[in-house]
Formats: C-alpha cells, structure tokens, sequence
C-alpha cells in the first residue's frame, strides 16, 4: 500500500476522532448541530476513501448515505426541532469541559491500546481504523453520559453510531443491505426523539434531564 493511501485514510479516521472531541468542547446548541454536520461530512469522505481502497462500489453507497442523511437532512431536522422549542441556551453539562475532555484523552489512549492489541495479526490499515473508530464511539458515549440537555444526547448517540459506521468500513465493508437498513434505522430513531422532545418540552416546559430529575423526585 502507498504512503499517502495509507496518510489519507488515517489522516481522515483521526479527524473523525478530532471532530468528536470538538462536539465535547460545544456549550451551544446551533454549535453543535454545525459541528456534528462537519462530523458526519469526514465520516462521508472516511468511507468513501475506503471505498476506492477496497474496490468495493457499494461503499460508495454508504458515503453518499452519510453525506446527504447524516451531514445534512439529520443537523438540519435538528435543527428545526431547536428553532422550534425555542431551545436558545448553553447546554449544561454532568462535569465541567475540562475534565471531559481529559476523560476523553484517556478513552482514545485506551481504545488504541486494546484495540491494536488485540487485532495484532490483522491488516494494519484496518486494525488502526478499528481503533480510531472505538475512540470516536466511546466518546460519543462520553457524550451522552455528561450532557444534560436532552438534544445533546441525541447527538451523542449520532456521533457513536458514525462510530460504528467507520469501524464496519474499515473492516472490510459491510453488505448493502445492512447499510440501508442502518440509515433508515437511523431516520426512524430521529421521528421518534423528534416526537418525544416535543412532548417532554409541551409537558415540562424544558428538555434538561436534570429538571426532569427534579420532577420525579429524584434529586432535590
């Protein structure tokens, strides 16, 4: 394999991982919408580069998924559902950005351990993609677990599933039929939270799990 194959497709992988560790640093609610579009736009250009790697057509398939789903109508559903709800406001996080993000450093350092140790006989294009892709899912759940506002979490979940998407691309592709059914999956998860944030927001007036917390009972 070339040299700069070998750069791009890493230089790509890592700058899945950057980009997740930006979303981390986001307080603002149209900031992270934009950065996660930017977010699945590498992802898009990550598998495409798989696809001419690998000479396998139907990934080309699964770029252009994530391109037009992911990068586009999904930040721009979101985004309407914000405008929306009248959600214009920082979003409040379990612990401050400056611990997350060293919780994030040691998630990546551990992902790269366990991951190239464990796939030592494997290629190693894909064995390092591997890697960077459980760096980007375990921050996306790194995410979800210190985010308190409910959009951020879907967000969250979104990055972790690009996640899963580049590690599948990296090991080789995955059937077509799978990758179909992952973008409508995808779609019909985002109806569903779109439905559900309107009514906690017509219910409780806000979409901050602490406050629904504080509803239940659950914290004074």
């Amino acid at each position: 394999m070339s040299g700069i194959v070998f750069d791009l497709a890493h230089l790509l992988a890592g700058g899945l991982v950057l980009m997740s560790f930006v979303l981390l640093y986001q307080d603002r609610l149209n900031a992270l919408l934009n950065v996660y579009g930017l977010h699945a736009f590498i992802l898009a250009l990550s598998v495409a580069w798989q696809a001419y790697i690998q000479s396998a057509p139907h990934l080309y398939v699964t770029a252009a998924i994530a391109l037009v789903f992911k990068a586009i109508l999904i930040p721009y559903a979101l985004y309407r559902i914000v405008q929306r709800l009248g959600i214009h406001r920082e979003v409040e996080t379990v612990v401050g950005i400056g611990p997350t993000m060293l919780a994030g450093i040691g998630l990546v350092g551990l992902s790269m351990v366990v991951m190239l140790r464990v796939t030592a006989g494997a290629d190693p294009l894909a064995r390092e993609d591997l890697a960077f892709a459980l760096s980007v899912l375990l921050l996306g759940l790194l995410m979800m677990v210190t985010r308190r506002n409910a959009v951020s979490q879907v967000i969250g979940f979104m990055s972790l599933e690009n996640g899963l998407i580049l590690a599948a691309a990296g090991a080789k592709g995955m059937p077509l039929v799978v990758e179909i059914s992952v973008a409508f999956s995808v779609l019909i998860a985002l109806i569903v939270i779109g439905v559900f944030l309107f009514r906690i927001r017509e219910r409780f007036d806000t979409v901050d799990i602490h406050a629904l917390d504080r509803f239940r009972g659950e914290q004074r």
